[in-house]
C-alpha cells in the first residue's frame, strides 16, 4: 500500500507536469495543498465518481480556482470520467481541463471558480441549500439530506470583500456542515502577503460565529484528520480549518516563494522536484498501485446504494414528499405552472391594474409561488422596497431553516453568489432583490450566473430617474444597457403588470440562464391588448399599437416609457400619421426570434424610427438605424420629483411628437 505522502505526491507531479506542458498555470497551490486533499478525498469526502450528480453527495469547492490542477488531479485519480489525455491537454483550446474549473465542462466540478472569493460564497449557498432541504424533507428515522460542503480557499479568497459578506451570514445562519480549509501559505502573486494582509483571520472568523481550528500543519495528515474530525463534530457553526502550508511543496528551489505561484517551475526544477519527492516515474505516468489506492468508485457506489435504499424506505413512508424532492432535484418544474401562469396573465389583462411594475412583480410572485416549493427569495435589506416578499414568505433563521426567504442584509455581491450556490446545489429556484443601481455591487456574481447558465432571477427595482428624489447616486441610467451586454443574461423591462407577469413566467420557465427584471418605483398605465398581443409578449418585442396600411414611423420603448410613446403615437395618428408602436420588454428574447418575425415587427422598409428609454441610448441604435433617433439619457440624473425629472430630461409627449415629426 502506498504511503499517504506518495498518494499526495501523485497530485503534485500531475500538477507540475500539466502546468509545465501547458507552459502556463499555477503549480504552487496544488503542490502545497496536496496533503490536505489526500486526507479529505480519501477518508471523508462522500461522492460517487460514476454519478457526479448524486443528490446527497458532499460538495467540494476549490475557491482558489487558479489551483485547478489540484482538482483535476483529484478527479482523475479518484475515478471520474477525466482521463490522462485530459490532464495532458490542460489549458488547451477545447479541452475539459480549462485554466480555471468550469461548471458543466468537467465532470465533478461543482462550480466555476477563478474570481476569488466567489467559490467560498457559492459554497455558503450550497451549505444553506443542504440545511433548508434537510429541514423540509428529513423526518424521524428517515434522513435523506445529510451532506457536507467542503471548501479549499487561499489568502486571496479571504481578502476579497464578498467572502467577508458571505462568511458573516454563514455564521449568523449557523451553517454547521460548511467546512473551509484556509491554505495559509503567506504568498500571493505579488509576494509575501504580510505586507497587505495582516488580519488576525482566525479571530475574524470567530467573530463571525465560526468554529475555528487553529495552527494545523497542512503537511501532517494526522493533524489534518484531527481537524476534520473536530469540524465535523461541530454542527451548530461553520468551521474554518487554518492549515499552514508551504506553497510549491517539493520544489527544492522555489517552494515557499511567489515564483511558483503562477508560472511553470521550469524543466530543471521539475526534475529536481521529482528527485526530492522520490518520484522516479516519467511525466503523466502513475503506478497502478497509486491508482488503486485513490480509486473511489467502489466505496462511492456503496455509499450511493445505501442512500438509495434509505430513500426507497422514505418514498414508501412519505410518497408525496419523495416525489416532490425528486422532481426538485431533477430541476423539473411543476406540471401545472405554465397553465397557472397563462391563466394569471389573461386575468391581469382583463382586470387592467395600474401599478408600479415592482408591485406587479410582487403580485406575480404571489400568484405563482404557491405552485413552486423550490422558489426561494430574498433581498439585500430592501424587502419593503423591492417587494420581494409574499404572503407565504417565511424567513430562514439559524433556529428554523424550513423557510423560503433569506434576509441577506446589505450584502448585494454575496446575495448574487449565494443564489448561484443555491442553484448549483439543486432543488432551488432562487430570486433576490435590490435597487437596479446596486447591480454594480454584484455584477460579477451576475456574470457568473450567466457564464454557468444558472436559472437565477434578479429583481432590480427603482429602474430609472423615475425613482426621483434620491438623485443621481440611485438613478441607474447606464445599468440596463450594461446588463444587456452580458452574454446569456435576459433583461426584461416590462411596461405594465401584464408584461411583468409575462417576464416572471419567462424567467421561471427558463432553464438555461439568468434573468434580470428591471422594475419601476412609480406607477405605470395598463396597456390594452388582444389575446394575440398578450401571447406575443413572450417573444421579447411585439407590435402594441398599429396603423392601417404600412407604417411611416415606428415608435419603440421599454418599461415606463411605453405609455409615453403610446400617447405620442395617438397624437401623431390624430394628425394623420401612420404610426406603429412597438413594446420591447426583452431585447435578448426578441433577437432570438426568427428573421421573419423580427421583420414583421420592425420592417426594414420603414426607416423613420424613434426609440425612447430613460437610460443611455446605445442599446437602441441597432434598431433605429441611420435615419432614426433615440430619446435617452447620456448623463447622470438629478434629485427631484419624478415628474419634474422626466420633463427636465425630455421624456414628454410633446418632445416625442416633436422628435418624431422631425424624422418624418
Amino acid at each position: 500500500m502506498p504511503s499517504r505522502r506518495e498518494l499526495a505526491n501523485a497530485i503534485r507531479v500531475l500538477s507540475m507536469d500539466a502546468v509545465q506542458r501547458a507552459k502556463s498555470g499555477h503549480p504552487g497551490a496544488p503542490m502545497g495543498m496536496a496533503d490536505i486533499a489526500e486526507v479529505l478525498w480519501r477518508d471523508y469526502l462522500k461522492h460517487n465518481p460514476a454519478n457526479p450528480r448524486w443528490a446527497d453527495r458532499d460538495r467540494f469547492v476549490l475557491s482558489n480556482g487558479h489551483a485547478s490542477m489540484l482538482l483535476y488531479a483529484l478527479l482523475h485519480l479518484s475515478g471520474y470520467d477525466l482521463g490522462i489525455e485530459d490532464i495532458k491537454n490542460f489549458r488547451q483550446l477545447g479541452s475539459r481541463t480549462a485554466g480555471h474549473p468550469e461548471y458543466g465542462l468537467t465532470p465533478g466540478v461543482e462550480t466555476t471558480t477563478g474570481p476569488l472569493g466567489q467559490g467560498i460564497t457559492n459554497a455558503v449557498g450550497m451549505a444553506l441549500a443542504e440545511k433548508v432541504l434537510a429541514a423540509r424533507y428529513n423526518r424521524d428515522g428517515h434522513t435523506i439530506v445529510d451532506h457536507y460542503t467542503y471548501v479549499f480557499a487561499g489568502d486571496g479568497c479571504l481578502m476579497e470583500g464578498v467572502s467577508h459578506e458571505a462568511c458573516s451570514l454563514a455564521g449568523t445562519l449557523g451553517l454547521g456542515k460548511l467546512i473551509v480549509f484556509w491554505d495559509d501559505n503567506g504568498i500571493s502573486i505579488d509576494g509575501e502577503v504580510e505586507g497587505w494582509f495582516a488580519d488576525d483571520t482566525p479571530a475574524r472568523f470567530e467573530a463571525y460565529g465560526w468554529h475555528v481550528v487553529r495552527d494545523v500543519d497542512g503537511h501532517d495528515p494526522e493533524a489534518v484528520a484531527r481537524a476534520i474530525e473536530a469540524a465535523r463534530a461541530e454542527r451548530a457553526r461553520p468551521s474554518l480549518i487554518c492549515c499552514r502550508t508551504i506553497i510549491g511543496y517539493g520544489s527544492p528551489n522555489l517552494a515557499g516563494t511567489h515564483d511558483c505561484h503562477g508560472a511553470p517551475l521550469g524543466e530543471e526544477e521539475v526534475a529536481a522536484a521529482r528527485e526530492k519527492l522520490g518520484w522516479p516515474h516519467p511525466p503523466f505516468e502513475i503506478p497502478r498501485e497509486i491508482y488503486e489506492a485513490w480509486d473511489a468508485r467502489g466505496r462511492g457506489a456503496e455509499a450511493e446504494q445505501a442512500w438509495n435504499e434509505r430513500f426507497a424506505a422514505y418514498r414508501e413512508a412519505y410518497p408525496e414528499l419523495a416525489a416532490e424532492f425528486e422532481r426538485r432535484m431533477r430541476g423539473d418544474l411543476p406540471a401545472e405552472l405554465a397553465a397557472r401562469a397563462a391563466d394569471y396573465i389573461r386575468r391581469l389583462q382583463a382586470e387592467g391594474p395600474k401599478v408600479a411594475t415592482r408591485k406587479a412583480s410582487q403580485m406575480a410572485i404571489e400568484a405563482l409561488a404557491p405552485a413552486l416549493p423550490e422558489l426561494i427569495g430574498g433581498s439585500a435589506d430592501l424587502t419593503g422596497s423591492n417587494l420581494t416578499a409574499w404572503s407565504g414568505s417565511k424567513a430562514i433563521t439559524r433556529e428554523d431553516a424550513d423557510g423560503n426567504y433569506i434576509h441577506y442584509g446589505v450584502r448585494e455581491f454575496a446575495m448574487a453568489a449565494i443564489m448561484n450556490g443555491l442553484a448549483l446545489h439543486g432543488g432551488f429556484l432562487p430570486y433576490g432583490g435590490t435597487f437596479l443601481v446596486f447591480s454594480d455591487y454584484m455584477r460579477n456574481g451576475m456574470r457568473m450566473s450567466a457564464l454557468m447558465r444558472l436559472g437565477v432571477i434578479y429583481v432590480l427595482t427603482h429602474d430609472s430617474i423615475g425613482l426621483g428624489e434620491d438623485g443621481p447616486t440611485h438613478q441607474p441610467v447606464e445599468h440596463v444597457a450594461s446588463l444587456r451586454l452580458i452574454p446569456e443574461m435576459h433583461v426584461w423591462r416590462p411596461c405594465d403588470a401584464v408584461e411583468t407577469a409575462a417576464a416572471w413566467r419567462a424567467a421561471l420557465l427558463r432553464r438555461d440562464g439568468p434573468t434580470s427584471l428591471a422594475l419601476t418605483r412609480q406607477g405605470v398605465p395598463h396597456q390594452p391588448r388582444t389575446d394575440a398581443q398578450v401571447e406575443a409578449i413572450a417573444r421579447g418585442g411585439y407590435v402594441l399599437v398599429d396603423c392601417e396600411g404600412t407604417p411611416e414611423l415606428i415608435l419603440m420603448a421599454s418599461g415606463s416609457e411605453v405609455g409615453l410613446v403610446v400617447e405620442a403615437g395617438r397624437r401623431l395618428a390624430e394628425a394623420g400619421r401612420r404610426v406603429r408602436v412597438v413594446s420591447m420588454p426583452c431585447m435578448e428574447v426578441f433577437e432570438a426570434q426568427d428573421p421573419d418575425y423580427r421583420e414583421a415587427v420592425l420592417p426594414a422598409a420603414v426607416t423613420a424610427r424613434l426609440a425612447v428609454e430613460a437610460g443611455v441610448p446605445e442599446p437602441w441604435l441597432k434598431y433605429v438605424g441611420a435615419r432614426g433617433a433615440v430619446i435617452g439619457i447620456d448623463r447622470f440624473g438629478e434629485s427631484g420629483p419624478a415628474a419634474a425629472l422626466f420633463e427636465h430630461f425630455g421624456f414628454t409627449v410633446d418632445n416625442v411628437v416633436r422628435t418624431a415629426e422631425s424624422l418624418l
